[in-house]
């Protein structure tokens, strides 16, 4: 009897230090860079971007860490750090970005990591035409364009996709873009009529870019627009989306 309690005891031992590994690996934060800044003052980014990173750790799934300055995107070594880059950032400059900078991106999205593409971010790198189909519809100034900001409702289009799997159709006050340019595939998730563009326009989308997953996040003008339960959720889901394939929803 001994004996047989021994090689159980023993057994336990050699198996534990595997269990407790796993339950380590399963809690580690989702590491994610906020890249931000924005040449239109009309984009209060200072203050949506410390909502957004509340969001995100809010749900004890990540570890948020803020860049002012789209020059990090010149260090894959940098990039290598996170499994998502959050892009919270638009500029009229051209070139916008340097070479390098935007070859690590790409590198960094095709070879399997998530990115989030926020607002008016896909009307930067107006000239790198790569970028465009990482985010799959991309804003053009003089083409693209939304009617005054008003109350609207946003329909659930995919109600069996991980991020808005459970959520209803809901209403919110922001900017409701359209006439985004782009005609790759892309996975509509949430639409919206416009007024404005007389026809239904996406405004929460998911798309593959390599191995890489993007989610597309067209909400968010102000403060106000970021913090509406439902337009938050998307943007919680649609990140750890992004970054692991999957949603896991709080117990």
């Amino acid at each position: 009897m001994r004996r047989v309690l021994l090689t159980v005891f023993l057994a336990v031992l050699l198996v534990l230090p595997g269990l407790v590994c796993h339950s380590e690996e399963v809690k580690k934060p989702i590491r994610a860079l906020i890249i931000t800044g924005c040449d239109v003052s009309a984009h209060p980014w200072r203050k949506t971007t410390p909502a957004i990173r509340s969001i995100l750790e809010e749900t004890r799934k990540f570890e948020v860490f803020v860049c002012e300055d789209p020059a990090i995107l010149e260090s894959k070594q940098a990039l290598d750090k996170y499994s998502l880059i959050v892009l919270n950032y638009f500029n009229y400059r051209v070139p916008t970005i340097s070479d390098s900078a935007k070859d690590n991106l790409a590198a960094y999205v095709r070879g399997g990591k998530g990115f989030v593409n926020l607002h008016l971010a896909s009307a930067s790198f107006s000239e790198w035409g790569e970028f465009h189909k990482m985010v799959g519809r991309w804003w053009v100034m003089g083409k693209s364009g939304h009617g005054p900001r008003e109350k609207f409702t946003s329909n659930i289009v995919d109600k069996e996709h991980p991020i808005t799997k459970g959520m209803s159709d809901f209403e919110t006050d922001d900017e409701l873009y359209a006439k985004l340019l782009g005609e790759g595939p892309i996975h509509v998730l949430v639409s919206a009529y416009s007024d404005w563009s007389k026809r239904v326009e996406p405004l929460a989308f998911t798309l593959s870019y390599g191995r890489g997953r993007v989610y597309h996040h067209c909400f968010g003008h102000d403060v106000k627009a970021v913090v509406n339960p439902p337009v938050a959720k998307l943007l919680a889901r649609g990140a750890e989306w992004a970054a692991t394939g999957k949603v896991t929803e709080a117990k």
